[in-house]
């Protein structure tokens, strides 16, 4: 199937029934997008493996980057309904996404993207894609490769960062292995926001187990602090390192 690239055309106007806490609230796209510079990544289900393992955290990861190169929102658009759309957000903790359940899949038709996924069971899906809209005029679409299956090349939040900010130069990915109440992990992630630096927090007992610990580290206290793949150590050892 051909896919059509929408550089230089509107979005579709859609008006998307979402449920938002007790109420059902209807959201268009002018009010998405109408003097607005947003970020779109449109995948084929909520909780399907890619979308969840790599897609979706990846956007959400690098939020606040888009944000400095003037990028409003970042929009996940699937043919889900609201009910499917908001459980994956709270599963997948993405707060800095916004997700939109094209329920009918109208936008996903109005744009071009919707295929038949019937020999999964899926019924019509949107083929996976990006694009940075801006006041509603596309201005830059990443479509993924018409091959077999689900390619996931081209869509992906670092190849929209690249074509927004080519010379960015990305933050190594920092992780902290915490438990709560714990005052040296506390200092170690005050020491990270101090330095403003994005960092991801695996709870022992919430998130992992001790033993999980022991097995990464080779430690079983906390904190312990990766960044870049590189085991840093505890707060102590933190400190010296960003000094």
């Amino acid at each position: 199937m051909e896919f059509v690239n929408k550089e230089g055309q509107n979005v579709p106007s859609v008006t998307f029934p979402t449920r938002q806490g007790d109420a059902w609230v209807n959201v268009t796209t002018d009010e998405l997008f109408a003097g607005k510079t947003v970020v779109v990544f449109s995948l084929p289900g909520a909780f399907t493996p890619t979308c969840s393992s790599s897609h979706l955290p990846r956007y959400n990861e690098l939020f606040p980057v888009f944000q400095e190169y003037g990028v409003d929102e970042v929009l996940c658009v699937s043919v889900n309904d609201t009910f499917v759309m908001n459980a994956w957000k709270a599963d997948q903790e993405a707060e800095n996404i916004r997700f939109i359940p094209d329920g009918n899949g109208d936008f996903t038709r109005g744009m071009g993207m919707a295929v038949p996924k019937n020999d999964i069971g899926f019924g019509e899906r949107s083929w996976r894609y990006s694009m940075l809209v801006k006041d509603g005029v596309v201005e830059k679409m990443f479509i993924e490769p018409n091959e077999p299956g689900d390619p996931f090349k081209v869509s992906d939040a670092d190849t929209m960062l690249n074509f927004l900010a080519p010379n960015h130069k990305l933050q190594e990915s920092i992780t902290v292995f915490s438990k709560p109440g714990c005052p040296f992990c506390a200092k170690a992630k005050q020491l990270l926001i101090d330095n403003k630096l994005q960092f991801e927090e695996v709870i022992l007992g919430q998130d992992a187990t001790t033993v999980s610990l022991r097995a990464v580290t080779g430690r079983a206290t906390v904190p312990q602090v990766f960044i870049g793949g590189k085991h840093i150590g505890g707060s102590e050892e933190l400190e010296a390192y960003l000094a």
